[in-house]
């Protein structure tokens, strides 16, 4: 027969507990009690063994008070009746004296049938503390002879025997003692550690995580960014931290969101802007048949608006994409991919040429898509800073070569150009921001370096000036297997 299920309410309650048995606030309870009652039985030892040592000094002394009344008495002849109350009141059955090496029994029972073990308080024991359980598990009805220094007589040594019956049941009340003290500290204790951990980093650090999960549940709800308070410790830091964090994460996400957006927004006009100018290009095709000189001056101007247009819609939808796919890293011959990516970016003999002096059997290991899309964003961007300066008349030169060093492959680029402007260095590979020429929109560079990122590499700016550009492309090398 099925179980009916639990109400709502009791699994509420259980679901609560299991919670909190799981979290940091039981676990601090735990371990709390834990330390303190291991303090308590470090020290447990120590406090029998001293109780043990003084329960036979008191003994001890008992029986010296009793040597002074026997020493007092007439002729030192006590009767037996005085003698067994003697030795009933200092709970031992026989006392002697050595005085001057010469040993005198003072007092003694009629009958001693048990042969007693030693305990010697005339020199320090490091194993003391082992005696209190020895007479714990050993003791009851034993006899203990005992030997120390006299306080109030003259002599070498006082000792007694006596039997540890009564040690031992003192000894048991003081351990019931002791483990109570020891249970009531514990909790104690433990109560108020918990309590001051709760107030001062479970609910603090309770409230941190309520933050994370809210904001990773709905990044875009404002109840879910933190308030932080004024603590100055790691708490407080943690805190304002994570209030910059989501402030950061929620900018990222707004930017991303529109960058989505936006990139939907190109791919839904993309087809249609592509056949607009697929239809401008076909028109300038047949301009330059006309032989007009006017249209001949003209025609350059048009073509280069509809390649930056052209351009313009490619790294916008490229960019609004989601990621980049993972490159398929192969060895590429690198001076056939130069070759390639300079017809692609506009580059003749002419006007901007290239000088590639890499081998024509250096080889670097990445993906030859992604790589020529890297290499033609570079050499555009080359051979329009030329064109942009009017002193270099359409004519310059980029110069191409590869390094190795280490595990890396240094491509690097160096043109002619005028140099970057101080405006566009600062932010040169971030995406929409201040472009280095005008009408740019400052993708080209953003999608270079990330896919030389994604390659495990890097695309940096090494130097920059009236002198000319250089950019590296760092490629790792592809580790050779046994």
């Amino acid at each position: 027969m099925a179980q009916p299920a639990a109400p709502p309410a009791s699994k509420a309650l259980h679901e609560g507990r299991a919670r909190w048995l799981a979290g940091l606030s039981a676990r601090l309870l735990l371990l709390t009690i834990m330390i303190v009652v291991l303090a308590n039985l470090i020290i447990l030892p120590p406090t029998l063994a001293a109780f043990e040592e003084q329960w036979l000094y008191d003994r001890l002394r008992a029986a010296e008070l009793a040597i002074l009344v026997e020493q007092t008495a007439p002729g030192r002849v006590v009767t037996d009746r005085v003698r067994d109350k003697l030795l009933a009141n200092a709970e031992v059955v026989s006392v002697a004296l050595q005085v001057e090496g010469q040993r005198r029994l003072v007092l003694q029972a009629p009958r001693l049938r048990r042969t007693p073990y030693l305990v010697d308080l005339r020199r320090p024991n490091p194993m003391s503390w082992v005696a209190p359980f020895e007479t714990l598990t050993g003791g009851g009805d034993r006899m203990v002879r005992v030997m120390a220094k006299p306080r109030f007589s003259a002599g070498d040594f006082v000792e007694i025997v006596a039997p540890d019956g009564p040690l031992k049941r003192e000894l048991l009340i003081q351990l019931g003692r002791l483990m109570a003290i020891a249970a009531f500290s514990s909790v104690m204790a433990g109560a108020v550690v918990y309590l001051s951990l709760t107030l001062f980093l479970v609910r603090p650090m309770q409230r941190i995580t309520r933050a994370m999960e809210r904001f990773r549940a709905d990044p875009e709800d404002p109840s879910a960014a933190i308030s932080p308070s004024r603590r100055r410790d790691e708490i407080g830091r943690a805190e304002r931290e994570l209030g910059r964090m989501q402030v950061d994460l929620r900018a990222a996400l707004t930017s991303r969101a529109r960058l989505a957006a936006l990139g939907e927004a190109v791919a839904k006009i993309n087809h249609d802007l592509r056949n607009m100018l697929t239809s401008a290009q076909i028109a300038s095709e047949r301009l330059a048949g006309s032989g007009d000189p006017k249209v001949a001056q003209a025609l350059p101007r048009l073509e280069r608006a509809l390649d930056r247009a052209i351009t313009l819609a490619s790294n916008v939808l490229s960019f609004g994409s989601s990621a980049e796919p993972a490159p398929a890293k192969a060895r590429t011959p690198l001076r056939a991919a130069l070759d390639v990516a300079a017809e692609d970016a506009g580059l003749t003999a002419e006007g901007v040429r290239l000088d590639n002096t890499v081998g024509a059997k250096t080889g670097v290991q990445a993906d030859a898509e992604q790589l020529h899309r890297i290499l033609v964003n570079l050499l555009r961007n080359a051979r329009q800073a030329v064109d942009g300066a009017p002193e270099r008349k359409g004519v310059g030169v980029v110069a191409a070569s590869v390094v190795r060093s280490g595990e890396v492959d240094h491509i690097r680029l160096t043109d002619n150009g005028p140099g970057l402007p101080e405006r566009a260095q600062a932010n040169i590979f971030q995406p929409f921001t201040a472009s280095a020429r005008r009408g740019g929109t400052g993708l080209g560079l953003a999608i270079a370096k990330e896919l030389a990122q994604g390659h495990g590499g890097d695309l940096v700016l090494v130097s920059t000036g009236p002198q000319g550009t250089t950019f590296e492309v760092r490629l790792p090398v592809a580790k050779e297997h046994p």
